[in-house]
């Protein structure tokens, strides 16, 4: 069934502090959202989004939670279903990036760690809180997993961060599955892939052929609608889906050509990403 609005439901949103994450946030305390929670590393910007969506009329509960390590994941969960109860809602939105750099240059092997540890490993581990009590409820309820369109198309001088989201791709439409093979049609996983997002992380990185930076707010405004209709799989922009359907079609030799042409082989190359 379709979810018409998420109010009345519990929803739980990482990485909120800014970006995407406070935007997620955002509509669903303009939704209605019986409560909203929020979970970042970052206090003092978690703080401010905090009071920012309380002033909108939201029940906000706050968490600084390092996703990237289980123990502060396991003990913020535990508080959430003793101080908030059970979520509705989970949307896996943090993340990290890491790139501009061939993967035999990589010089800090704990960047290689932490990328898989936030992409890939953390939405498992958070989902994997939360999610049993959403199988064993009855109520519609929503995983909303951000991926990549790296974990769609290999791309140069992003090889971890395009690991960690093939593994999240991966893992995330797999879990789908199989809620569909157990008869759970109440639950639904949403994938998203979009390409680079204006929010800072990707500064530096260029658009290809038809396929320019995209807007936080189109991101938000197509996944949460996608979320909320219960659709396994979203890719943005369409040119995203081009090149996967030609990656799967061609010989890597002409796969290779083309996406190179386009420009998709050397959108890394003058990466900056966020700065401190």
């Amino acid at each position: 069934m379709e979810l018409d609005t998420v109010a009345g439901k519990k929803v739980l949103v990482t990485g909120a502090a800014m970006g995407l994450g406070k935007l997620f946030a955002e509509r669903a305390v303009r939704e209605g959202a019986a409560a909203v929670v929020l979970w970042d590393i970052n206090e003092v910007g978690l703080k401010d989004t905090a009071v920012e969506l309380t002033a909108l009329g939201g029940d906000i509960h706050q968490y600084v939670v390092d996703v990237a390590a289980q123990d502060s994941i396991g003990e913020a969960a535990a508080a959430v279903r003793s101080q908030v109860g059970d979520i509705d809602i989970l949307v896996n939105n943090a993340g990290i990036v890491r790139g501009n750099s061939y993967f035999w240059e990589t010089t800090n092997r704990a960047d290689i760690d932490k990328t898989m540890a936030i992409n890939s490993l953390a939405p498992m581990y958070i989902t994997l809180e939360f999610l049993p009590a959403m199988v064993a409820g009855s109520g519609e309820a929503r995983v909303l997993n951000i991926a990549s369109s790296a974990g769609l198309v290999s791309n140069p001088r992003m090889s971890v961060y395009a690991a960690s989201k093939w593994a999240a791709l991966g893992w995330s439409d797999s879990v789908r599955i199989e809620l569909e093979q157990a008869g759970h049609d109440h639950v639904k996983v949403t994938t998203v892939c979009p390409t680079y997002i204006n929010t800072g992380m990707f500064d530096g990185a260029k658009g290809f052929l038809f396929t320019p930076i995209l807007e936080q707010d189109e991101v938000v405004d197509t996944s949460w609608r996608e979320m909320k209709s219960g659709n396994p799989l979203v890719i943005l922009p369409w040119t995203s889906r081009l090149n996967k359907a030609i990656s799967g079609l061609l010989p890597i030799k002409l796969r290779d050509l083309f996406l190179d042409t386009v420009g998709v082989y050397h959108s890394m190359d003058e990466f900056t990403g966020r700065k401190k």
